[in-house]
């Protein structure tokens, strides 16, 4: 369409971003795309370490021309610029506006909503895809779940529950986030309220997240607790829009507490809470960390168990999830979509191919 670039990376001088830049660097491949933000001299030293001379572009989101010509001058905009519900509005109705994709790492549900709210009939219009979550929010449950229900029988009600297991730590910018919703979640509870007005239910069918407290299976060599985040809400999205999910969809969200699993904690809990956005564990830390997302699919008669497996989740997974999001709704053959939609039901089987050749692991156990 004549856009000076394919992809723009708004937000490589955070820690995340700049393992997205270096990701991008090694697979973007004849990809034209570029570094933006609002300090030349730090995106100069995130082109110098990735070793790739992209160009370098202003922009800042307190700066409203700056915002609309980073959407005008590429076919999709990648943003780690978090706490989105405090810097994120201005891009995505920039992309809104100019029919540009655009991709993020948000797990802020009020702010999901709010931008459905604002903006989902104008990118419609627009024919931009706006999507949120393209990290470990909420990437391994989206599309195990979707894993998933491709394995149990069709045109049945079906019933899937994801049972989280990891090692790792959270980013900075996770936890601003997390504090951000924290202090207001009346907020977030009207921002749903508003969109559970205004979103049709699809016809003739019904999804919904599972009210009960305990989940319907058991895991085996851990106890589980449910886990209140913005995981369920995508996936019961995709259900929604996928008639795939069968006439009556279920989808329970749990945290299994396993040996070796470990989130912070102690010591390492007060650290992060000191760890500001832009900050991270070394590549050695990294190494060691590691998630598992296992399924429990039924219906129709047919019970299965599923898993999506990697390595650590809050960085290193996270920044290739959120690349290969971007690398495939430029170059993939995909079904027609725009708005805001989901990772399943923009990219589905294409994502999964990508995110298996980059090492995730999706199987049927």
């Amino acid at each position: 369409m004549g856009r000076r670039f394919d992809a723009v990376l708004f937000g490589a001088t955070g820690f995340t971003g700049g393992l997205t830049a270096e990701y991008l660097a090694a697979h973007a491949g004849e990809t034209r795309w570029a570094l933006a933000g609002r300090d030349r001299a730090k995106l100069e030293r995130v082109r110098d370490r990735i070793g790739v001379d992209v160009p370098l572009l202003h922009a800042d989101s307190g700066d409203p021309d700056s915002i609309a010509e980073l959407a005008r001058s590429s076919r999709l905009v990648i943003s780690t610029v978090g706490p989105y519900l405090k810097y994120g509005e201005p891009l995505v109705a920039a992309c809104a506006e100019h029919g540009t994709d655009y991709v993020d790492l948000t797990g802020e549900p009020e702010f999901v909503d709010r931008m459905y709210l604002r903006y989902h009939e104008r990118a419609v219009r627009s024919g931009a895809r706006l999507v949120h979550a393209c990290g470990f929010d909420s990437i391994p449950h989206d599309l195990g779940a979707y894993y998933t229900v491709q394995r149990l029988p069709e045109n049945v009600p079906l019933r899937v529950e994801g049972f989280v297991s990891a090692r790792g730590s959270v980013s900075g910018g996770t936890i601003a986030s997390f504090l951000g919703v924290l202090r207001d979640p009346l907020g977030m509870r009207r921002a749903a309220a508003e969109r559970a007005k205004a979103e049709a239910p699809p016809e003739g069918r019904r999804a919904r997240v599972a009210r009960s407290p305990l989940p319907h299976t058991r895991v085996h060599g851990g106890v589980t607790v449910p886990l209140p985040t913005l995981d369920p809400q995508v996936v019961v999205r995709s259900a929604r829009a996928l008639a795939r999910y069968g006439p009556d969809f279920t989808y329970g969200h749990f945290l299994a507490l396993v040996k070796g699993a470990k989130v912070g904690g102690g010591a390492g809990l007060r650290a992060m809470l000191r760890q500001a956005p832009g900050e991270g564990p070394s590549a050695e830390q990294r190494a060691e960390n590691w998630f598992k997302v296992r399924f429990q699919g039924e219906g129709g008669g047919v019970r299965i168990a599923t898993e999506v497996s990697g390595g650590d989740p809050g960085y290193s997974e996270t920044a290739k999830m959120l690349a290969e999001s971007a690398l495939c709704l430029l170059h993939d053959d995909l079904p027609p979509t725009a708005g805001q939609v989901t990772t399943a039901q923009a990219m589905g089987d294409a994502l999964i191919a990508r995110l298996q050749r980059a090492g995730l692991t999706f199987r049927t156990l």
